[in-house]
């Protein structure tokens, strides 16, 4: 009798443990989900990806354009779009490759290689190797380049607004080049590839502001200060040409922000929805706020200053957007209006320098700000690996200020290397004579407002 019990117990042994590996097996698979294309995925990413172009041309150039006088809007529309052209083709052929690919060595943490130099290697079917959520993220990896080319091309753009009305076609063309390939590039690989220093050390910037703000800022700075001040420009304050351009930009910038921040999760989620309201509320808190300290202090709330405001808004809300709640974006909104509004109207006009339309002002201090206020306000209700100061995470906070403090140095010291080397072989500043006629005439022989005969 024992002996039947035996058997028929290892019977039922044999027949029970197949059933147990293939549980298991099915469970690796189901922790280990094979790589796949969610066409909803891809869908928002491809609208996305065009929402950031937008944002360069036409609302960048825009909102720049209206600022200027007259006599240069013409040259910073042919800026904004030489640069989403030029970007372009520097991106597809070698600097997503620099940016986002593995190098060897010492090298690894600083630089990529090229193993996807001309897209070499990538297929229009392999899914992108980069994803917040490897059961969600699902998008095609030649997508994934075309949405970070956005990125590339808007950060160089950026800058324009440090040197507007005095810079010279060629020297611009060939620094924002060479400032892509050796500045943006590196520090886009630090904080967001997968080797990247900045990155692995713990940095947060959901969607570029240390790589894409802080990176312009302190660029637009370093240019502002090597460039000089315009003609006359402390004892002649010039007025923008066209305030209502200046709102049809702004407007379009917020509207294209939507794509830059809620679709830097690279999917269609709760995190999408969640960074789209983040950045939607510190916007909306960064303009009111921009209007009412308009309001107190020179009595009447302008045009100019709620647009500001909002650019400001949604400076400092991009490394943050993935990571705040609403109360956390209305704090980054109010900070960021209260801090740019003195920078604008204070301390630029105590020192003198000319950094033409705030670039450094807003993009640099809001960029600085943004990201020092995430290692604040990171809440795990947002996402459950990530927290702030506020939230037990002290040293999120540090972390912040290191990705910060090292991103200003070494933006600020190639722009200086770059800017020398420009000028010394090609020229960047124009003449007193090309500055006097304005660069619509002098660089590119065209007027924005002809009069008829």
């Amino acid at each position: 009798m024992n002996t039947k019990i035996k058997y028929a117990g290892l019977a039922l042994i044999g027949l029970i443990a197949p059933t147990v590996l293939l549980a298991q097996e099915a469970a690796v698979a189901v922790t280990e989900p094979t790589p796949y294309i969610d066409f909803g995925n891809t869908a928002w990413m491809i609208v996305a990806t065009a929402l950031v172009m937008l944002m360069t041309i036409p609302g960048l150039a825009l909102f720049y354009g209206g600022l200027v006088r007259q006599k240069n809007v013409l040259n910073i529309l042919m800026q904004c779009f030489i640069l989403t052209a030029v970007i372009t083709l520097e991106w597809v052929f070698f600097g997503y490759s620099l940016a986002f690919s593995s190098s060897t060595g010492v090298l690894a943490p600083f630089i990529g290689g090229f193993d996807w130099v001309f897209l070499n290697g990538i297929g229009i079917n392999d899914v992108s190797p980069y994803y917040i959520s490897q059961e969600t993220a699902r998008i095609p990896h030649l997508l994934f380049v075309l949405f970070q080319g956005m990125f590339a091309v808007i950060t160089p753009a950026l800058i324009i607004g440090a040197y507007a009305e005095r810079i010279k076609f060629r020297g611009f063309l060939i620094f924002s080049v060479l400032w892509a390939i050796f500045v943006y590039n590196p520090v886009a690989h630090w904080v967001w590839s997968a080797d990247g220093w900045l990155l692995n050390m713990g940095a947060l910037d959901f969607a570029g502001g240390t790589v894409v703000h802080i990176n312009a800022g302190i660029a637009a700075l370093v240019m502002t200060l090597m460039i000089g001040n315009r003609r006359n420009y402390n004892n002649h304050p010039t007025a923008p040409h066209n305030i209502p351009l200046v709102v049809i930009g702004t407007a379009l910038l917020w509207f294209g922000w939507f794509g830059f921040n809620a679709g830097s999760g690279l999917a269609a989620d709760g995190l999408a929805i969640s960074a789209f309201l983040s950045t939607h509320v510190a916007t909306a808190t960064a303009a009111l706020t921009w209007a009412l300290l308009d309001w107190t202090i020179n009595k009447k709330p302008t045009v100019i200053g709620v647009c500001t405001g909002a650019v400001g808004g949604l400076v400092a809300i991009t490394p943050a957007a993935g990571f705040v709640g609403v109360p956390g974006a209305v704090i980054i909104g109010v900070v960021v209006s209260i801090a740019c509004f003195f920078m604008v109207s204070v301390v630029k006009h105590k020192y003198g320098y000319d950094d033409t339309l705030d670039a450094f002002g807003v993009h640099g201090i809001g960029g600085i700000l943004g990201a020092l206020l995430t290692g604040l306000l990171a809440t795990p209700a947002i996402q459950a690996s990530y927290s702030g100061l506020f939230y037990g995470n002290p040293k999120q906070l540090w972390i912040q200020l290191i990705a910060t403090v090292a991103t200003m140095v070494f933006s600020g010291v190639m722009t200086y290397v770059i800017f020398k080397i420009v000028d010394k072989f090609f020229g960047i500043r124009a003449t007193q004579k090309e500055e006097i006629a304005g660069l619509d005439i002098s660089q590119h022989n065209e007027m924005a407002y002809a009069e008829n005969d």
